[in-house]
Order: structure tokens, then C-alpha cells, then sequence
């Protein structure tokens, strides 16, 4: 089948290739620019005392960050209703279970934290084949406090803050009528549960300082704000067709694909 791709010679190419490479250069130094007001955004000292289940027993927020002195937290989408974690946070988690390592290393404590009980978490991670570290705020406020869950009541009321700005009333439909989120049936029932029950919890993450003893929180992140954290999608921008995504969500669990 003939490619309906433009074409060009060697030469032609090159000098796109550099002209591209200038405006590369220039999305990477605002991408340090940015990087720098994330670092001087003010710090709000965390008083509350959460409490979280972790395959260690119980721990604070504080105690998660062991003998780091930053901590990163990746808000999982697995709701204490669900039987398997969100597809879209695993494909996420994929790419940081590898990375973890590196960042303990590096003074920065990892860990994710979902809602679901901590046995379910270490079960699904177990399938999964990951190591990351992974805590259950099943008794806590803390997906409340920080933003990624909300109850269908707050739903329904239109009052839902979430990504930094009101999100509008959801209405809900049985899923094969669900003309507005046809994904999210998809990812529910991947899930093993209903709509309402999915969008209860959202992806995210965030970040923390600790000094002296007082737990800061410094930055967070939602929505596609996570994209830049989801390792496939740094290699698909550079594959010939990009994201390729016009027939809607691809992705899978890695163990759910026939090709591996």
C-alpha cells in the first residue's frame, strides 16, 4: 500500500529536521522555566495527620518519606468498590515502577495511594508485577483533602473542584446511553463497576516537603497535567503516526494485550 504521506529527498528532510530542532530547543528551555516555578511556588505546611495503611502497618504521611526529605505521591484511580485498579493508572504505573528506585535515591520518597483496601493494592500489584511503594487512604480524608475523590452527591450538585477549577454537573445514564462518557463506561467496567463509581476517584499527583519535623505541600497536578508522567506518551510523540488516538482509548493493562 502506497504511503499518502508526504515524501522528500534526504536533503529536504534535513532541513526541516533543523528547523524543528530550534523550535525543540526552545520548548525545552520553557519547560526548565516552568520547572523552576513549580520550585518556587510557596510551600503550605500540612497539619492534619493522615493516617495510612501500608504493607508495614500503619503510617503517617510524614513516616512515608523514610529518610528522604521530598515526597512524591501519584493518586492512583482505585476506588475501595473497585476489583481491579483504572487502566489508565496502570499504563502510568508501568512507566514509574521502574523509576522509583532512582528517585529514593535522589532524595525524593515515592509512593501511590489509592483508597481501595491495602490488600486489594499489594494483590493488583502482585498481578501486575510491580514493586512500587503503594498505601490504602481507606480510613482517611486524604483523596478528599488533596482533590481526587468526590462523592455523587457533589456530582450531581455541580460542585466538584477538580484540576484547579469547577467541574459541571454530571448526569447520570445507564452506560450504552452514556453519550458523554463512553470511555469511562469502558474503563468502569474494566474496573468491574459502574460510571457513577469510577468517576469517584481521579488521577493526580503531588508533592511534598518535609523540614524540621513540618510536612509542606508544594505542588499537585490533574488531569492531563499527568500526561507528562505517562512514559508511552513521550515515545508515541515521536513514532511516524504520534498518539494515533482518532479511534478513541487503545490502551490496556500490559497483561491484557495479546502481544507482548
Amino acid at each position: 500500500m502506497a504511503t499518502t504521506h508526504r515524501t522528500g529527498t534526504r536533503e529536504q528532510w534535513l532541513a526541516e529536521r533543523v528547523e524543528l530542532l530550534a523550535q525543540e530547543k526552545e520548548l525545552t528551555r520553557r519547560g526548565d522555566e516552568i520547572a523552576r516555578r513549580r520550585q518556587e511556588l510557596p510551600w503550605v505546611r500540612v497539619d492534619k495527620r493522615y493516617e495510612l495503611e501500608t504493607e508495614q502497618g500503619r503510617r503517617s504521611l510524614d513516616e512515608l518519606f523514610g529518610g528522604c526529605s521530598q515526597l512524591l505521591v501519584y493518586h492512583f484511580m482505585f476506588g475501595p468498590d473497585y476489583k481491579a485498579g483504572c487502566p489508565s493508572c496502570s499504563s502510568i504505573a508501568d512507566g514509574f515502577d521502574g523509576i522509583f528506585v532512582h528517585l529514593i535515591n535522589h532524595d525524593v520518597a515515592f509512593t501511590a495511594i489509592s483508597r481501595a483496601p491495602i490488600a486489594r493494592l499489594l494483590a493488583y500489584r502482585q498481578r501486575m508485577g510491580w514493586d512500587f511503594p503503594w498505601a490504602s487512604s481507606a480510613d482517611s480524608d486524604f483523596n478528599t483533602d488533596f482533590n481526587v475523590f468526590f462523592t455523587p452527591e457533589q456530582e450531581q450538585a455541580g460542585t466538584v473542584e477538580y484540576n484547579f477549577q469547577r467541574q459541571p454537573a454530571f448526569q447520570w445514564r445507564p452506560a450504552a446511553a452514556d453519550g458523554g462518557a463512553p470511555v469511562q463506561s469502558k474503563f468502569a467496567a474494566m474496573c468491574g463497576t459502574d460510571v457513577p463509581t469510577y468517576r469517584q476517584d481521579r488521577p493526580g499527583l503531588s508533592a511534598f516537603a518535609r523540614r524540621d519535623g513540618v510536612v509542606y505541600h508544594t505542588y499537585s497536578s490533574y488531569g492531563r497535567g499527568v500526561d507528562a508522567i505517562w512514559g508511552v506518551y513521550p515515545w508515541l510523540d515521536r513514532a511516524p503516526l504520534g498518539r494515533n488516538e482518532s479511534g478513541g482509548p487503545w490502551w490496556k493493562r500490559h497483561d491484557e494485550y495479546t502481544r507482548a
